[in-house]
């Protein structure tokens, strides 16, 4: 297949699926073009039941094992687009503002690549196409359907619009933050606005523990590790003169390691519940865990650079980013890395006018085949 003629399909399918999204596990249509752009190419495509949206496919080379797997997610975003793109969103309220188009176009353009090159492949590759990732609930259906079970490595990227088209960021180690949520309900008396000291003032206490709570990252964690913590909601009351009996906060906290997500719960609990108690009031705190932090297994970085030296494109160290990921899942089972693919947009990720260069398809594509053959040529 020419290059342009390729570069043409790869635009066509991106446009299709941008001008098409669909959100978490509502990817029925999206799944029936995937499965048949692979099958209009003779791949196969495994048959997996507990998967109601999503495809896994696979190609094999020269023997049956060792696997390895290379993922795209296909899920868009409840957000209406501002592009004024002539393939924008028909449907209203719901965008690709994350690239996700972008992804499954490139991963299935590689399907593509490394079907033609079935003889240097020394073992298999699975493609997952895999749903529900803006709610970090498609990897662990993913995973509870066995889809790793036999999988040596897996491999994934993220669109990263400050990067030109050709480049390609990669890192060992912490790349993209962990994701909890918290909540407080602060515990106080109600009472009249003009007679406070006959109540608990639950919103006293709680205006102090917006503050307090910050120490915990300043005072409390090592300034050799990372973390957010941010208050995104307080809520309290419904008169102008009544003093409430509670008021209630949540937010999301964000780190990168495993000590640091351990450590930052056991102080936020231990600063609000004391703030609370020196207002004479109660604090009950709860931590929702929600997903690990991407964590980039440094055994295939000479692999990941000698992919894109290959081809000529750039590689530079990849900056972490406090987003979250559920390809973060995948490396709590076994060995991944997860790169940033260069592709020079005007807007950062959710955002409704996100946008990207095309010409960054034809390079994830070929780069993760690149990749796909230089890994299973090395693994013992």
């Amino acid at each position: 297949m020419a290059d342009e003629t390729f570069r043409t399909r790869l635009i066509n399918m991106r446009r299709d699926l941008h001008a098409h999204p669909e959100l978490s596990f509502e990817e029925f249509e999206t799944t029936k073009k995937i499965r048949r752009w692979l099958e209009e190419e003779h791949i196969e495509i495994l048959n997996v039941p507990q998967l109601e949206t999503g495809v896994i496919a696979e190609i094999k080379g020269q023997s049956d094992e060792p696997v390895i797997a290379i993922r795209a997610d296909i899920d868009a975003l409840l957000i209406q687009e501002q592009t004024n793109l002539p393939f924008a969103s028909k449907i209203e309220g719901a965008m690709h503002a994350c690239g996700h188009d972008f992804h499954t176009a490139s991963i299935i353009g590689t399907a593509i690549l490394l079907n033609k090159r079935r003889d240097e492949l020394k073992g298999t590759v699975r493609f997952i196409f895999q749903p529900a990732e803006e709610i970090a609930a498609g990897a662990r259906k993913v995973i509870e359907a066995g889809v790793l079970d036999d999988v040596s490595a897996i491999f994934g990227m993220h669109n990263k619009p400050d990067l030109p088209v050709g480049t390609i960021g990669i890192k060992e180690g912490p790349l993209m933050a962990s994701v909890d949520r918290f909540e407080i309900v602060v515990k106080g008396k109600g009472g009249h606005a003009g007679i406070p000291n006959n109540s608990i003032d639950p919103i006293a206490a709680a205006g102090q523990m917006v503050s307090g709570l910050q120490s915990v990252v300043s005072r409390n964690i090592s300034s050799l590790q990372n973390a957010v913590v941010s208050i995104t909601r307080l809520q309290a009351g419904s008169s102008w003169n009544v003093i409430p009996d509670q008021a209630e906060m949540e937010g999301t906290v964000r780190t990168f390691q495993k000590e640091a997500r351990k450590a930052v719960p056991e102080h936020m609990k231990r600063v609000a519940e004391g703030i609370a108690a020196g207002y004479g009031a109660q604090a009950e705190f709860r931590w929702f865990p929600y997903l690990p932090s991407v964590q980039n297994d440094g055994t295939f970085l000479n692999a990941a650079s000698e992919a894109a030296d290959r081809l000529g494109y750039q590689t530079v160290p990849a900056e972490q980013s406090p987003g979250g990921e559920d390809f973060a899942l995948y490396q709590e089972k076994i060995p991944g890395l997860f790169v940033w693919m260069g592709t020079n947009g005007t807007e950062e990720w959710h955002h409704p006018a996100f946008t990207l260069d095309e010409d960054a398809l034809q390079v994830a594509s070929s780069y993760f085949a690149e990749l796909a053959v230089i890994v299973l040529g090395s693994i013992k």
